[in-house]
């Protein structure tokens, strides 16, 4: 049985939290209007989707290698929640837009592909996050598709909404004056799954 609310949940928390994609997508589409970003959100969405069935095949080999590889999962889990937060309660005071990737005009799709089919970080949120909300801890190769495919579809669905309001998403989500209060807020929930995950593991 797969808790498909708290797992989206969980990915809310953390796709909503302003990062290089987020500012990479505000700018270029201000800069060069919403065909483009609409381009850069295909492009996202086909490497975020890439790299999660790669993470779920990775998953699957990994939990069925030995039955107490599951609370190290969940520990793991755990510490990447952590570290995310840190990441965003480190982060708060400054703008994301340094971190911008860049990308030549026409290559955005591109770009986006290559740099989140390639992005470590979601393969090891996906790895060790996905198994915490799923019986037993052990997805199955279908299950963790439907993880991996509501993840990708949060991902779009926030990316698509940015974009399309690019100047207003970007006034309330970007600005120095906000972004260190969002990034303070979603730190603390972050913080709190890595809780439950930690309480979890030794449950």
């Amino acid at each position: 049985m797969i808790d498909l609310a708290g797992f989206a949940l969980a990915v809310l928390i953390v796709e909503i939290t302003p990062g290089p994609n987020m500012a990479w997508l505000a700018t270029l589409t201000i800069a060069e209007g919403r065909r483009a970003g609409v381009g850069a959100v295909a492009g996202i969405a086909l490497g975020l989707a890439g790299n999660a069935v790669l993470s779920v095949l990775a998953a699957g080999v990994i939990l069925a290698s030995d039955g107490a590889i599951s609370r190290g999962v969940s520990l793991a889990a755990a510490a990447m929640m952590a570290w995310l937060a840190w990441e965003a309660w480190r982060d708060s005071g400054e703008s994301s837009q340094a971190a911008a990737p860049r990308a030549a005009t026409g290559r955005h799709a591109l770009a986006g592909f290559v740099i989140n089919l390639l992005n470590p970080k979601s393969a090891l949120f996906l790895i060790t996050v996905m198994p915490q909300f799923v019986s037993g801890g052990r997805p199955t190769f279908a299950e963790g598709l439907t993880l991996g495919a509501v993840s990708v579809t949060i991902a779009t669905a926030i990316h698509l909404a940015l974009v399309l309001g690019a100047g207003r998403a970007r006034g309330v989500l970007m600005a120095e004056a906000s972004a260190g209060m969002v990034r303070r807020v979603l730190a603390l929930a972050m913080l709190g799954v890595a809780a439950w995950f930690l309480a979890k593991a030794f449950a």
